[in-house]
């Protein structure tokens, strides 16, 4: 959620490990990886859910700078548990800027919106298209890891279940093409985002966390920014609301990072990053069974299809 963001498609973590094998090993959890992998899924799948109880009071820019805020309160008490410093030079800090703003301030920012006007469930599907932004992206621009047949074949698959999500056959009747616009824009910033850190922030010094906490408290100092600029003070804070944008923040920017970079330690990255094809599927259940969103025939089937085309961009050739 953030992705997934969450977090979103489930991206390595900012930078290299930087702690060592043997320290890993101490950290891992006692709890099997498996149920820690399902509670990430849950967690990043209701995160949607969460964003639309928290904009039925707060405007959207507010809703994301609760999640940052609330996202950088529970990493940094893991840091100040662990007693590791956050990231120094001024350097670091200048591409964190960057990073907090294509990964947390802008695409949080964009899905709060996009939830003023369609479901949570649709806004699920189209973070899941982010491994298709980012094939687009290798084919566009030089890049080392050059697209394979089955690579493009996986991006066209996915695009034509996007279309099928959106009902293109009825000339996309019934979908707010606004909303539906902002969701997939804020998708498409995750790759970018990674991009970005992959080639500027690869080797710094500091733990995933130490450096996602940093770049999630100057994501707070930006969203306060543009929401004094932009919105109103909220005139109470309701507790359904007021509970979701918390939770959003503590648990599904937080802790699931947290969770995220102890799976990809235990079990690697390529096993971590599956969690990406269950958030769809868990936001689009909370959607209809919670919030009571309709669920159409070609909602699910168009899913089934996005996921198979990201599957296949995430594709590579065996050795």
């Amino acid at each position: 959620m953030s992705a997934p963001t969450t977090a979103r498609v489930t991206p390595s973590p900012p930078a290299s490990a930087g702690s060592s094998t043997a320290t890993t090993t101490a950290r891992r959890s006692a709890l099997d990886w498996r149920v820690r992998f399902a509670l990430l899924s849950v967690v990043w799948g209701f995160s949607f859910l969460l964003i639309k109880v928290g904009t039925e009071a707060y405007a959207p820019f507010q809703v994301a700078l609760g999640r940052v805020f609330f996202g950088a309160l529970a990493l940094l008490a893991v840091l100040l548990v662990r007693r590791e410093p956050l990231p120094r030079g001024l350097r670091t800090w200048g591409h964190l800027s960057v990073a907090a703003l294509l990964l947390n301030t802008a695409p949080f920012s964009l899905f709060a919106y996009a939830e003023l006007s369609i479901p949570s469930s649709l806004a699920g599907i189209c973070n899941a298209t982010s491994p298709l932004w980012g094939m687009v992206l290798s084919l566009v621009a030089l890049s080392e890891d050059r697209p394979t047949r089955r690579r493009v074949a996986g991006l066209g698959l996915g695009f034509l279940g996007v279309l099928i999500v959106l009902g293109a056959w009825q000339g996309f009747s019934g979908v707010d093409a606004k909303g539906t616009a902002l969701a997939l824009l804020a998708s498409l910033c995750y790759p970018i985002g990674w991009i970005y850190v992959r080639r500027t922030l690869a080797g710094t010094p500091g733990s995933p966390v130490a450096l996602t906490g940093a770049q999630l408290m100057v994501s707070t100092l930006q969203l306060t920014a543009v929401s004094a600029l932009f919105t109103t003070a909220p005139a109470g804070f309701p507790l359904w609301p007021t509970l979701s944008v918390i939770a959003l923040g503590a648990l599904g920017t937080g802790m699931a990072l947290q969770m995220q970079y102890g799976l990809v330690s235990e079990v690697g990255p390529t096993t971590a990053q599956m969690v990406t094809y269950f958030i769809p599927v868990i936001a689009t259940t909370a959607g209809v069974l919670v919030l009571g969103e309709q669920l159409h025939w070609n909602t699910p089937v168009g899913a089934a299809i996005v996921l198979a085309g990201a599957a296949l961009t995430q594709s590579r050739p065996r050795t």
